[in-house]
């Protein structure tokens, strides 16, 4: 397993369309991808999951990957998050 912190770059946070966007992109990955603020995490790959977490943007964010493409979806998924707006 993999862990890195960064920092969402979506004004809004995450919200409907960035949310759905990463669920597509975690989708590819056959590793298990969690986000989590604040010490509770949700599945990347669950739209609603991520929603309930209710992260602002401009906020730190831990993104956890564990499987065998983990360090291709921890790049993917921490550009998509960073680089993105």
């Amino acid at each position: 397993m993999i862990t890195t912190t960064v920092t969402l770059i979506f004004p809004e946070g995450m919200h409907a369309r960035p949310a759905s966007e990463l669920v597509k992109l975690a989708g590819k990955f056959n590793s298990e991808i969690r986000i989590g603020q604040n010490g509770k995490f949700a599945n990347a790959k669950s739209i609603l999951g991520l929603m309930s977490l209710g992260i602002a943007g401009g906020t730190p964010i831990t993104i956890e990957c564990d499987g065998q493409d983990e360090t291709e979806a921890m790049e993917k998924v921490s550009r998509f998050l960073t680089e993105t707006a």
